[in-house]
């Protein structure tokens, strides 16, 4: 019978569906943060199997992680040889050695071949059978950069093992949020079919200033762009996310922009430094003011001269003419032959690769959801969450590539 803890797998998603996780934790107070680690991977459908340090079980009891992950938790090696079962090289190992969070001594541990706890034995055994080691490092700052440990950091690296490094604040190497975690265990046992790529991203509403109070913008909420930054990420894509606000994951350059104008100018100059596809799914302001260098008093009638503004995707095409490019074509309530016949013409006037039109007169903007027809060779119509959207999107991406 399936241990009710498990009620939650697939909350989230399949793609870790059929994966054998293990999640190693060494004694770091950051251990605490491992429980909602182990949950998250459960919720992508992984199979998580706990392993302790003697120091971690002093941090947290072992039944916390067997009820975390759904099964026993390994505290030592016995003779059922369980690093062999599970990462020696035999059919049924694992499919990635996850770290988390790994301490100072862990680290140099493993750097230096000492198999003395099971953790360290399990990256050893991992190593030799060549499954991917991921470490998620946490420790007082004054440990994480001095040099000794920054040169066992950099050996590990050359022999293939991944890190996600930590938050450095209030004197401390934090252990990395959990979605940055998540994001790179995906990454890590996705296809990569976008690896050695790079992709630039727009998202978002712009904002036009009317004096320095006010502005001009829409009802964009960036959700879309940040999805679609965030699924070229996982398929092994460089992304680079341009848009009026922030990026919550570590791992994906933000450069952030308001106007219109500054939207452009961040694209065109990011662009020079060599990019395989662009992917413009921001919300650009088409109209811009003259702004005011006051605040502009409030209680009178007032008129605003609006001066309509180059588009990004043209400008973009004009200095880029064999870009990979991709744009979304938004409408209002109009049929939907109407509204592809409007995204294709876009398409073939702009010398677009993709075009993706929706109707946001029947939702999706600002929403959780929407329903889109991605118009390439063929369309593909999509209906549901952003994050599948944005999925399909990158899936046809991967084919024209």
């Amino acid at each position: 019978m399936t241990h009710p803890t498990l009620d939650i797998k697939g909350s989230r998603g399949s793609e870790l569906s059929g994966k054998k996780i293990v999640l190693g934790v060494t004694g770091s107070i950051a251990a605490v943060e491992t429980i909602k680690l182990a949950r998250e991977l459960i919720r992508y459908s992984a199979d998580v199997y706990g392993v302790m340090t003697k120091d971690a079980q002093k941090i947290i009891h072992p039944y916390a992680l067997q009820y975390a992950t759904g099964r026993d938790v390994i505290t030592e090696i016995t003779g059922d040889v369980e690093h062999i079962e599970l990462c020696g090289n035999r059919e049924g190992k694992a499919d990635l050695l996850l770290i988390a969070p790994c301490t100072a001594n862990t680290i140099g541990k493993i750097a230096t071949g000492v198999d003395d706890t099971p953790v360290t034995t399990f990256a050893s055994t991992a190593i030799g059978a060549e499954i991917p080691i991921i470490i998620v490092p946490a420790m007082h700052e004054s440990m994480y950069s001095q040099p000794i440990a920054a040169e066992n950091i950099q050996r590990l690296k050359k022999v293939g093992i991944e890190f996600v490094g930590p938050r450095l604040e209030e004197g401390g190497a934090k252990i990395a949020d959990t979605e940055d975690v998540i994001l790179r265990v995906l990454r890590s046992l996705s296809k990569k079919e976008l690896k050695g790529k790079k992709v630039l991203v727009t998202g978002g509403a712009t904002a036009e200033a009317i004096d320095p109070i006010r502005i001009l913008t829409n009802r964009s909420s960036g959700k879309t762009g940040l999805e679609l930054a965030r699924e070229a990420f996982i398929r092994g894509a460089g992304v680079t996310l341009v848009q009026k606000g922030k990026c919550p994951y570590a791992d994906i350059q933000n450069i952030y922009i308001e106007s219109a104008k500054e939207m452009s100018d961040a694209v065109l100059g990011e662009l020079k430094k060599g990019y395989d596809v662009f992917i413009c799914a921001a919300a650009v302001s088409d109209y811009t003011i003259d702004k005011s260098k006051d605040k502009i008093p409030s209680g009178q009638e007032l008129t605003l001269n609006l001066k309509p503004v180059p588009k990004v995707i043209e400008r973009v095409r004009a200095e880029h003419p064999r870009l990979y490019m991709v744009s979304f074509k938004a409408e209002t309530n109009v049929p939907k032959e109407e509204l592809i016949d409007r995204a294709r013409s876009m398409k073939d006037t702009i010398k677009l690769n993709l075009a993706v039109a929706n109707d946001v007169g029947k939702g999706g903007i600002g929403g959780e959801e929407n329903e889109v027809y991605i118009i390439g060779d063929e369309i593909t119509h999509v209906k549901g969450s952003k994050r599948e959207i944005a999925k399909k999107v990158i899936d046809a991406i991967v084919g024209m590539l």
